[in-house]
């Protein structure tokens, strides 16, 4: 691959890896901002039409696997064919959703249009841009990944405000007309300063891009390894994000410090993404991960042993750098282990077994706290996945695609 300092050395301009870098920041801001403010949209929804929780939170989970699903599919054309294209239909459809999602009347409408549309739009997000981001560079690739994904957690502190702003200064409707509007033309707009990677900037007809095709890469220990590890780290992640405040609530915390535990994670993993980005590029992406999940583990014993406020906060602190972290290693670990050859489709499957994970384990965990009235034996399954993950990302060994 064409190094990053070589095209600016020789044509005397910024490399146009930091222009794909900061498109795919803004256009990751806007996907997830835009569907983390699914939460202030849920009471204005629950009043208008009368569903019920469990009615109104199914459109969220379907979304989710939808769009974790999809992202083969995306992962798969960019490979082929680059982000442009896929970015574009992608956020066409994202935001024709929101919009039309302003003229909902019926549950399933919201199902269709939320479940379905977005979460197919949403697909054109994250596999796409990080995999596209690592065609980019190489010495500093797990940086400017971090910086690449650290645009889902601006997207998570600045869009909901705006949201609950938009439905007490209009209301519901105007609302998602809006984001669905903003959303269409500034993704359209920005997805048409992607390139696929240096060669297609610069129009060489060159192929740089070794390693696995899916096949070869499905017959490798590494990848089931990653697949037990990642399904694990969705399914402690979510059910974290879903349980963590009504876990501080039995505690007898108070609802506004419970809702900050939110606050605390989501600023941790924003800052985790660009810090251990920058020092995966220096120890290692395997060695990057391995820390990612010790500090998962560390934080479910605090959980344990832990009965106050600042016990909680520790727990979202660790917490938000340890996730955050691995958003940053993710897609750089399988550059290193499978090469870029079929990089977006390795990714795509990874966050769909990461999504299964991830709706499984708040279903799980909330049964369990139901039986027993009680999280103590789901955090004990925190620390047996977060060991599994440590165990298996330790024993990670890139292997060549000719013996496959």
């Amino acid at each position: 691959m064409v190094k990053e300092n070589k095209q600016r050395e020789s044509k005397g301009r910024i490399y146009y890896g930091y222009v794909v870098v900061a498109v795919a920041f803004i256009i990751l801001t806007i996907m997830w901002g835009a569907v983390y403010s699914f939460g202030v949209f849920f009471k204005p929804l629950q009043n208008e039409f009368g569903w019920t929780s469990a009615q109104t939170s199914l459109a969220f989970s379907l979304f989710m696997v939808i769009h974790g699903l999809f992202y083969i599919v995306t992962g798969r054309i960019n490979d082929r064919l680059g982000p442009r294209i896929v970015v574009i239909i992608c956020g066409f459809l994202l935001g024709t959703g929101y919009l039309l999602m302003s003229q909902i009347s019926a549950i399933w409408q919201l199902y269709v249009i939320y479940g379905l549309l977005i979460g197919i739009g949403m697909s054109g997000g994250l596999v796409p841009l990080a995999s596209t981001v690592s065609r980019w560079f190489i010495k500093r690739r797990s940086l400017m990944t971090g910086i690449c994904v650290s645009g889902i957690g601006m997207g998570t502190m600045i869009m909901p405000p705006i949201a609950n702003w938009l439905i007490s200064s209009y209301n519901w409707r105007t609302s998602f007309a809006i984001i669905g509007m903003v959303t269409l033309v500034l993704i359209v707009l920005a997805a048409q300063f992607l390139r696929r990677s240096p060669q297609e900037k610069e129009q060489e007809n060159v192929n740089i891009e070794g390693g696995f095709s899916f096949r070869q890469a499905v017959k490798t220990k590494q990848l089931w390894m990653l697949f037990i590890a990642f399904f694990g780290f969705g399914f402690y992640l979510q059910t974290i994000i879903v349980h963590i405040v009504p876990y501080a609530l039995k505690m007898d915390i108070s609802p506004a410090n419970a809702a900050f535990v939110m606050t605390v994670i989501g600023a941790l993993s924003l800052a985790a993404r660009v810090v251990v980005g920058f020092i995966a590029d220096r120890i290692g992406n395997k060695r990057a991960t391995v820390i990612g999940f010790v500090v998962m583990a560390i934080a479910a014993c605090v959980l344990i042993v832990s009965k106050q406020l600042w016990g909680i906060y520790l727990v979202a602190a660790m917490l938000g750098f340890g996730y955050g972290g691995l958003m940053a290693v993710q897609s750089p670990l399988l550059a290193d282990l499978f090469g870029l050859r079929s990089h977006g489709v390795i990714f795509g499957v990874i966050l769909f077994v990461t999504t299964i994970g991830g709706g499984l384990g708040p279903v799980v965990a909330g049964h369990i706290s139901d039986l027993t009235g009680s999280y103590h034996i789901v955090f004990l399954i925190f620390i047996i996945i977060s060991a599994l993950s440590i165990a298996l990302s330790s024993l990670l060994r890139p292997t060549s695609a000719e013996h496959a």
